[in-house]
């Protein structure tokens, strides 16, 4: 019996902050490790700070928020939340509870919204740690109003209108609820934002995007006046009309693009890569990897690189991926396994040896590309990168 089977599942650890290496001064003990990095994941600061910039841009005179929920989309949420508050960004929103308390200390002077809500287990920590929850119904505004009561004090709270997505926010009986009695159920709270989420923001001709933004306004003018913001990374792209006061980008930060079918306007942020491992002929008939999925048409040189999918490379990209060695894109051939995956390199022009670097997500491979050749989205390859993988962050604030 193998050490790994076909059959072997592909979840990991998405990892968490603090566990990436910044670089080689960090190492805790840099007599125990070596030089040679079999995968590492390099996010570029700079890259994000530019695409914050451009959010900012394309706002127009509405306010820039950050989303930072899942480790920064699976960047390290300490580096990439200090490189956001060193460009001015005062807003950010996270979906759990301990996320937003991570992100506390590294932005003390900001607001940080918690996508949760407020459910009555998590009011005490919220409280302690100045957290702002977004209120998705009405036994959550209750409950809230309630902890404001307690505490004698007026808490911030953000309101989530359901318009079309069907998930956590407001039902329309609940707004009409609120609306007409909304004196009484906020009583203790400071309604610092209305909020809604697009569904179909990565297609800028559905219809359903126009459908919700005249629901977001009916709701607004249900409500005592109050910031509003609709709009996330796609949604920012649909134009001013549904920027309103605030803007919260998320996948856009990280160098994806929100809107596939059009040319990004977002810099690589995150980049992928591998060293080859071993460079092998294999002739016409030969077989490669577990299940023996890929055989050979022709003679064949493969190399086989240090990459798998504990470290986020997708299974499903088995037979379907592609990597670049030295600017040439090449397919995967056979199965992704564990930690390695095998390539087929018979067209590069280059004689390739041990040791050279292979992109796998970057510059030359897009995340869109990795994302439609795995049947997935650009935020699933982001939260999908482990922390086995070496980290290097450029560009530091």
């Amino acid at each position: 019996m193998t050490a790994e089977t076909p059959e072997e599942p592909g979840g990991f650890d998405a990892g968490t902050p603090g566990r990436h290496c910044l670089d080689a001064m960090d190492r805790p003990d840099e007599g125990t490790l070596t030089d040679f990095e079999a995968a590492r994941i390099t996010v570029r600061l700079g890259a994000i700070a530019n695409n914050y910039k451009t959010v900012q841009r394309l706002a127009g005179t509405a306010a820039a928020a950050a989303v930072v929920k899942a480790d920064a989309y699976g960047t390290g949420l300490a580096p990439v939340a200090r490189q956001l508050v060193a460009q001015g960004c005062d807003t950010f929103f996270v979906a759990r509870l301990e996320e937003g308390v991570a992100l506390r200390p590294l932005a003390p002077g900001a607001r940080i919204f918690v996508l949760d809500g407020a459910q009555p287990d998590m009011v005490p920590a919220l409280i302690t740690h100045s957290l702002t929850p977004v209120l998705n119904s009405l036994a959550e505004v209750a409950a809230w109003s309630a902890a404001a009561t307690a505490t004698r004090t007026r808490l911030d709270a953000a309101v989530h209108i359901d318009t079309g997505m069907n998930r956590l926010g407001m039902t329309t009986a609940e707004l009409g609820t609120l609306a007409a009695e909304h004196g009484k159920r906020l009583e203790g709270l400071r309604l610092v934002l209305v909020m809604s989420h697009l569904a179909c923001s990565d297609d800028p001709a559905s219809a359903m995007n126009r459908t919700q933004l005249d629901r977001f306004r009916t709701a607004l003018a249900m409500l005592p006046p109050a910031p509003a913001s609709l709009a996330a990374s796609g949604g920012v792209l649909l134009g001013k009309a549904y920027a309103f006061d605030m803007v919260r980008p998320g996948l856009a930060l990280y160098g994806a693009n929100p809107h596939p079918c059009e040319p990004s306007q977002f810099a690589v942020a995150v980049q992928v890569t591998s060293k080859i491992l071993q460079v092998r002929p294999c002739v016409k008939g030969d077989t490669v990897g577990y299940g023996a999925s890929f055989r050979a048409k022709r003679p064949t040189m493969l190399a086989v690189t240090g990459l798998g999918y504990a470290d986020g490379l997708l299974r499903a990209l088995s037979n379907k991926g592609a990597a670049a060695v030295a600017g040439v894109r090449v397919p995967v051939a056979g199965r992704v396994s564990m930690d390695l995956v095998t390539l087929d390199v018979t067209d590069v022009p280059m004689p390739l040896v041990p040791g050279m670097d292979v992109e796998f997500v970057g510059d030359t491979v897009t995340l869109e590309e990795v994302a439609a050749a795995a049947g997935t989205i650009s935020y699933e390859i982001l939260t999908s990168l482990s922390g086995r993988a070496s980290r290097r962050y450029e560009d530091m604030p």
